[in-house]
């Protein structure tokens, strides 16, 4: 089974241009209205919907106004079928550093995260380079 990656990587392009922007419309094109966003780094598990989601992002300032440089790599994408994929992915986000692992879908819309399980390691900021 060949499977066409480039509409996935779009959608993860997309997806780091509205983390770097903090940008919740461009993260509403990718992220699916009922995807979950979920972290165990610290003791307790967060577990949001999109709802509780973005106005975090749309409070939090934007790297790019920060002036901070890009550092968002695609890892790796798999597909379990025509309609599914894996991605692992990492970017920064301030003194954050995290790895997200990324599940799609294929919609009527095409493709959108599903959900979003990461982790992150905080860094300071003259470590960051």
């Amino acid at each position: 089974m060949t499977q066409d990656f480039e509409p996935v990587v779009l959608v993860l392009k997309t997806y780091f241009d509205g983390l770097y922007h903090s940008d919740t419309d461009r993260l509403r094109k990718v992220l699916h209205p009922q995807a979950r966003y979920v972290c165990a780094t610290d003791a307790d598990l967060v577990n949001l919907s999109m709802d509780e989601y973005f106005p975090i992002v749309d409070k939090r300032p934007s790297p790019a106004r920060a002036g901070q440089v890009r550092a968002d790599v695609i890892e790796s994408i798999d597909f379990a079928g025509p309609r599914t994929a894996f991605a692992r992915v990492r970017c920064v986000v301030g003194e954050r550093h995290f790895t997200d692992f990324l599940t799609l879908i294929l919609t009527g819309g095409g493709w959108r995260i599903i959900s979003k399980v990461f982790h992150y390691d905080r860094v300071a900021p003259d470590q960051t380079t």
